[in-house]
Protein backbone atom coordinates (compact mmCIF):
# COMPACT_ATOMS: atom_id res chain seq x y z
CA UNK A 1 0.00 0.00 0.00
CA UNK A 2 1.30 3.58 -0.91
CA UNK A 3 1.01 5.74 2.62
CA UNK A 4 1.79 9.42 2.32
CA UNK A 5 2.50 10.93 5.86
CA UNK A 6 1.38 14.64 5.74
CA UNK A 7 3.32 15.33 7.50
CA UNK A 8 6.57 13.84 9.53
CA UNK A 9 5.85 15.97 13.21
CA UNK A 10 5.44 13.94 16.04
CA UNK A 11 2.33 12.24 15.51
CA UNK A 12 2.73 10.96 11.16
CA UNK A 13 5.89 10.09 12.10
CA UNK A 14 5.65 7.35 14.90
CA UNK A 15 2.78 6.00 12.88
CA UNK A 16 4.92 6.44 9.52
CA UNK A 17 7.55 4.91 11.00
CA UNK A 18 5.42 2.12 12.16
CA UNK A 19 4.55 1.23 8.77
CA UNK A 20 7.45 2.10 7.25
CA UNK A 21 9.53 -0.45 9.44
CA UNK A 22 6.56 -3.32 8.40
CA UNK A 23 7.44 -2.75 4.84
CA UNK A 24 4.79 -0.38 3.66
CA UNK A 25 5.48 2.12 0.67
CA UNK A 26 5.17 5.53 3.02
CA UNK A 27 6.32 8.84 1.54
CA UNK A 28 7.10 11.11 4.23
CA UNK A 29 6.40 14.96 3.82
CA UNK A 30 8.32 17.13 5.62
CA UNK A 31 10.10 20.50 5.41
CA UNK A 32 13.01 22.36 6.68
CA UNK A 33 15.61 21.45 9.44
CA UNK A 34 13.42 17.90 9.98
CA UNK A 35 13.53 17.36 5.72
CA UNK A 36 17.43 17.70 5.93
CA UNK A 37 17.59 15.36 8.96
CA UNK A 38 15.99 12.98 8.12
CA UNK A 39 17.48 13.01 4.05
CA UNK A 40 20.76 12.73 5.85
CA UNK A 41 20.28 10.05 8.77
CA UNK A 42 17.34 8.69 8.10
CA UNK A 43 13.80 9.03 10.95
CA UNK A 44 14.45 7.63 14.09
CA UNK A 45 11.94 6.58 16.74
CA UNK A 46 12.24 6.44 20.13
CA UNK A 47 10.03 4.59 21.90
CA UNK A 48 9.12 2.59 24.58
CA UNK A 49 7.19 0.29 22.28
CA UNK A 50 10.53 -0.33 20.04
CA UNK A 51 12.70 1.65 18.62
CA UNK A 52 12.91 2.25 15.04
CA UNK A 53 15.46 4.01 12.57
CA UNK A 54 13.99 3.77 8.86
CA UNK A 55 17.93 4.59 7.21
CA UNK A 56 16.77 4.76 3.45
CA UNK A 57 13.43 7.35 4.41
CA UNK A 58 11.34 8.19 1.63
CA UNK A 59 10.94 11.87 2.27
CA UNK A 60 10.86 15.22 0.21
CA UNK A 61 8.92 18.38 0.50
CA UNK A 62 7.12 18.17 -3.32
CA UNK A 63 4.12 16.12 -2.65
CA UNK A 64 3.63 16.43 -6.50
CA UNK A 65 6.98 14.35 -6.70
CA UNK A 66 5.11 11.91 -5.51
CA UNK A 67 1.86 10.94 -6.81
CA UNK A 68 -1.06 9.73 -6.10
CA UNK A 69 -1.38 7.67 -3.00
CA UNK A 70 -3.66 4.93 -1.84
CA UNK A 71 -3.74 6.62 1.98
CA UNK A 72 -2.77 9.66 3.31
CA UNK A 73 -2.03 10.36 6.64
CA UNK A 74 -3.16 14.01 7.55
CA UNK A 75 -1.85 15.33 10.97
CA UNK A 76 -0.02 19.01 10.80
CA UNK A 77 -0.89 21.54 13.02
CA UNK A 78 -4.52 22.97 12.98
CA UNK A 79 -2.66 26.32 11.62
CA UNK A 80 -1.30 24.23 8.71
CA UNK A 81 -4.74 22.78 7.51
CA UNK A 82 -5.71 24.85 4.44
CA UNK A 83 -2.21 25.50 3.01
CA UNK A 84 -1.56 21.42 3.57
CA UNK A 85 -4.79 20.62 2.11
CA UNK A 86 -4.14 22.30 -1.20
CA UNK A 87 -0.52 20.48 -1.22
CA UNK A 88 -2.91 16.91 -1.01
CA UNK A 89 -4.15 17.95 -4.29
CA UNK A 90 -0.93 16.34 -5.85
CA UNK A 91 -1.64 13.24 -3.87
CA UNK A 92 -5.20 12.16 -4.97
CA UNK A 93 -5.51 9.23 -7.75
CA UNK A 94 -9.10 7.52 -8.16
CA UNK A 95 -9.11 6.12 -4.92
CA UNK A 96 -6.89 7.72 -2.62
CA UNK A 97 -8.14 7.99 1.09
CA UNK A 98 -7.31 11.02 3.12
CA UNK A 99 -7.73 10.07 7.16
CA UNK A 100 -7.70 13.00 9.24
CA UNK A 101 -5.46 12.99 12.27
CA UNK A 102 -5.17 16.20 13.62
CA UNK A 103 -6.32 17.35 16.63
CA UNK A 104 -9.87 19.16 17.20
CA UNK A 105 -13.07 18.19 15.41
CA UNK A 106 -13.57 20.18 12.17
CA UNK A 107 -10.86 19.10 9.81
CA UNK A 108 -13.14 17.38 7.47
CA UNK A 109 -15.25 20.37 7.22
CA UNK A 110 -12.25 22.60 6.65
CA UNK A 111 -10.56 20.74 3.96
CA UNK A 112 -14.11 19.65 2.19
CA UNK A 113 -13.87 22.90 -0.27
CA UNK A 114 -10.07 22.16 -0.78
CA UNK A 115 -10.68 18.64 -2.01
CA UNK A 116 -13.79 18.01 -1.75
CA UNK A 117 -15.98 15.33 0.64
CA UNK A 118 -15.25 11.57 -1.36
CA UNK A 119 -11.43 11.27 0.11
CA UNK A 120 -11.84 12.87 3.68
CA UNK A 121 -12.47 10.83 6.30
CA UNK A 122 -12.28 11.86 10.16
CA UNK A 123 -10.17 10.31 12.25
CA UNK A 124 -8.62 10.16 15.90
CA UNK A 125 -4.76 9.48 17.27
CA UNK A 126 -4.70 8.38 20.88
CA UNK A 127 -0.67 9.00 21.75
CA UNK A 128 1.81 11.57 23.13
CA UNK A 129 4.85 11.67 21.59
CA UNK A 130 7.12 14.79 20.11
CA UNK A 131 9.69 16.05 17.80
CA UNK A 132 13.04 15.56 20.07
CA UNK A 133 15.10 17.21 17.36
CA UNK A 134 15.41 17.62 13.97
CA UNK A 135 14.82 14.05 12.37
CA UNK A 136 13.91 12.22 16.01
CA UNK A 137 10.47 11.79 17.41
CA UNK A 138 10.12 10.72 21.17
CA UNK A 139 7.10 8.80 22.12
CA UNK A 140 6.27 9.16 25.54
CA UNK A 141 4.13 6.54 27.30
CA UNK A 142 3.12 3.31 25.89
CA UNK A 143 -0.17 4.25 24.34
CA UNK A 144 -0.38 4.81 20.65
CA UNK A 145 -3.65 3.71 18.84
CA UNK A 146 -6.02 5.17 16.07
CA UNK A 147 -9.51 5.17 15.09
CA UNK A 148 -11.26 6.19 11.96
CA UNK A 149 -14.69 6.17 10.78
CA UNK A 150 -16.73 7.41 7.35
CA UNK A 151 -19.39 9.53 8.50
CA UNK A 152 -22.28 7.18 7.58
CA UNK A 153 -20.53 4.95 9.90
CA UNK A 154 -20.48 2.05 7.76
CA UNK A 155 -17.24 -0.42 7.94
CA UNK A 156 -15.99 0.63 3.87
CA UNK A 157 -13.39 -2.08 1.95
CA UNK A 158 -11.12 1.14 1.55
CA UNK A 159 -11.08 1.24 5.66
CA UNK A 160 -10.83 -2.47 6.61
CA UNK A 161 -8.06 -2.85 4.16
CA UNK A 162 -6.15 -0.35 6.24
CA UNK A 163 -7.04 -1.57 9.50
CA UNK A 164 -5.20 -4.96 8.35
CA UNK A 165 -2.34 -3.00 7.35
CA UNK A 166 -1.70 -1.30 10.34
CA UNK A 167 -2.27 -3.96 12.85
CA UNK A 168 0.25 -5.97 10.31
CA UNK A 169 2.36 -3.23 11.61
CA UNK A 170 1.86 -3.56 15.32
CA UNK A 171 -0.36 -0.42 15.32
CA UNK A 172 -3.85 -0.89 17.31
CA UNK A 173 -6.32 0.82 14.51
CA UNK A 174 -9.89 0.26 14.95
CA UNK A 175 -13.10 1.42 12.45
CA UNK A 176 -15.14 3.59 14.30
CA UNK A 177 -19.25 3.87 13.85
CA UNK A 178 -19.69 6.99 15.59
CA UNK A 179 -16.15 9.11 14.63
CA UNK A 180 -17.91 12.50 15.50
CA UNK A 181 -18.47 11.04 18.81
CA UNK A 182 -15.01 9.88 19.01
CA UNK A 183 -13.55 13.39 18.58
CA UNK A 184 -15.58 14.91 20.85
CA UNK A 185 -14.77 12.29 23.24
CA UNK A 186 -10.87 12.98 22.49
CA UNK A 187 -11.57 16.75 22.58
CA UNK A 188 -12.63 16.76 26.11
CA UNK A 189 -9.82 15.08 27.67
CA UNK A 190 -7.26 17.36 25.03
CA UNK A 191 -8.95 20.25 26.07
CA UNK A 192 -8.53 19.81 29.72
CA UNK A 193 -4.86 18.31 29.23
CA UNK A 194 -3.71 21.12 26.99
CA UNK A 195 -5.20 23.70 29.51
CA UNK A 196 -3.92 22.78 32.62
CA UNK A 197 -0.39 21.15 31.63
CA UNK A 198 0.26 24.36 29.68
CA UNK A 199 -1.28 27.06 32.16
CA UNK A 200 0.59 25.56 35.12
CA UNK A 201 3.66 24.50 32.96
CA UNK A 202 3.90 20.99 34.96
CA UNK A 203 3.27 17.66 34.69
CA UNK A 204 -0.14 16.16 34.63
CA UNK A 205 0.51 14.09 37.80
CA UNK A 206 1.45 17.88 40.05
CA UNK A 207 -2.05 18.49 38.61
CA UNK A 208 -4.03 15.96 39.97
CA UNK A 209 -2.54 15.89 43.08
CA UNK A 210 -3.79 19.65 43.80
CA UNK A 211 -7.06 20.12 44.47
CA UNK A 212 -7.43 23.47 42.75
CA UNK A 213 -5.37 22.22 39.66
CA UNK A 214 -7.32 19.28 39.58
CA UNK A 215 -10.99 21.30 39.67
CA UNK A 216 -8.99 23.73 36.66
CA UNK A 217 -8.87 20.74 34.90
CA UNK A 218 -12.43 18.70 35.95
CA UNK A 219 -13.82 22.07 34.61
CA UNK A 220 -12.19 22.60 31.26
CA UNK A 221 -13.54 18.82 30.33
CA UNK A 222 -16.59 19.36 31.79
CA UNK A 223 -17.23 22.47 29.91
CA UNK A 224 -16.10 20.75 26.96
CA UNK A 225 -18.35 17.93 27.46
CA UNK A 226 -21.21 20.47 27.78
CA UNK A 227 -20.89 22.55 24.79
CA UNK A 228 -20.68 18.70 22.58
CA UNK A 229 -23.70 17.48 24.11
CA UNK A 230 -25.60 21.45 22.72
CA UNK A 231 -24.04 20.28 19.41
CA UNK A 232 -26.25 16.79 19.49
CA UNK A 233 -23.14 14.33 20.20
CA UNK A 234 -24.01 12.07 23.12
CA UNK A 235 -21.36 12.31 25.39
CA UNK A 236 -22.03 10.61 28.88
CA UNK A 237 -23.09 12.63 31.69
CA UNK A 238 -20.01 11.47 33.70
CA UNK A 239 -17.77 11.60 30.57
CA UNK A 240 -15.67 14.21 32.60
CA UNK A 241 -15.18 12.42 35.91
CA UNK A 242 -14.06 9.58 34.05
CA UNK A 243 -11.35 11.37 31.91
CA UNK A 244 -10.22 12.64 35.51
CA UNK A 245 -9.81 9.35 36.82
CA UNK A 246 -8.14 8.08 33.56
CA UNK A 247 -5.76 11.10 34.02
CA UNK A 248 -4.66 10.09 37.45
CA UNK A 249 -3.14 6.69 36.37
CA UNK A 250 -1.10 8.30 33.53
CA UNK A 251 2.42 9.22 33.88
CA UNK A 252 3.02 12.12 36.25
CA UNK A 253 5.52 13.94 33.93
CA UNK A 254 2.69 13.25 30.63
CA UNK A 255 2.26 17.06 29.78
CA UNK A 256 0.16 18.38 26.36
CA UNK A 257 2.12 18.72 22.96
CA UNK A 258 0.93 22.06 23.24
CA UNK A 259 3.11 23.09 26.24
CA UNK A 260 6.09 21.52 24.40
CA UNK A 261 5.20 23.51 21.66
CA UNK A 262 5.10 27.18 24.15
CA UNK A 263 8.15 25.72 25.97
CA UNK A 264 10.29 25.85 22.37
CA UNK A 265 8.64 28.67 20.94
CA UNK A 266 6.81 27.30 19.00
CA UNK A 267 3.07 28.24 17.61
CA UNK A 268 0.04 26.82 20.07
CA UNK A 269 -3.39 25.50 18.96
CA UNK A 270 -5.24 27.10 21.76
CA UNK A 271 -7.82 28.70 19.18
CA UNK A 272 -9.21 25.50 18.49
CA UNK A 273 -8.94 23.95 21.63
CA UNK A 274 -10.14 25.69 24.63
CA UNK A 275 -10.49 28.95 22.21
CA UNK A 276 -12.78 26.62 20.41
CA UNK A 277 -14.55 25.31 22.93
CA UNK A 278 -15.73 29.43 24.48
CA UNK A 279 -16.73 30.56 20.80
CA UNK A 280 -19.28 27.29 20.54
CA UNK A 281 -19.96 28.06 24.10
CA UNK A 282 -21.19 32.14 23.09
CA UNK A 283 -22.89 30.59 20.10
CA UNK A 284 -25.03 27.84 22.50
CA UNK A 285 -25.30 29.75 25.34
CA UNK A 286 -23.00 27.19 27.49
CA UNK A 287 -20.92 29.36 30.00
CA UNK A 288 -17.35 28.01 29.43
CA UNK A 289 -15.34 30.28 32.21
CA UNK A 290 -12.30 28.13 32.75
CA UNK A 291 -11.65 27.77 28.58
CA UNK A 292 -12.34 31.48 28.47
CA UNK A 293 -9.37 31.78 30.90
CA UNK A 294 -6.95 29.54 29.14
CA UNK A 295 -7.73 31.05 25.73
CA UNK A 296 -7.29 34.71 27.32
CA UNK A 297 -3.98 33.28 29.08
CA UNK A 298 -2.30 32.07 26.50
CA UNK A 299 -3.43 33.62 23.81
CA UNK A 300 -0.86 36.09 23.54
CA UNK A 301 1.61 33.19 22.87
CA UNK A 302 -0.13 31.44 20.44
CA UNK A 303 1.88 32.98 17.47
CA UNK A 304 5.25 31.94 18.64
CA UNK A 305 8.41 33.55 19.11
CA UNK A 306 10.73 31.22 16.89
Amino acid sequence: MKIVIMAAGAVGGYFGARLAANGEEVHFIARGANLEAIQQSGLHLESLLGDVHIKNTRVSDEPAAIGAADVVLFAVKLWDTEAAGNACKALLGDNTTIIMLQNGIDGVARLTPVLGSDPLVGGVAYISAFIERPGVIRHHGSFARLQFGEKDGNETARLSSFVKVCQRAGIEAEISADIELAQWQKLVFLVGLSGATTLTRSGIGAIVADSDCRLLLLNLMEETAAVGRARGVELAGDYALDRLAYAENLPADMKASMLNDLERGKRLEVKWLSGEVARLGRKLAIPTPANDAVYAALKLHRGGTD
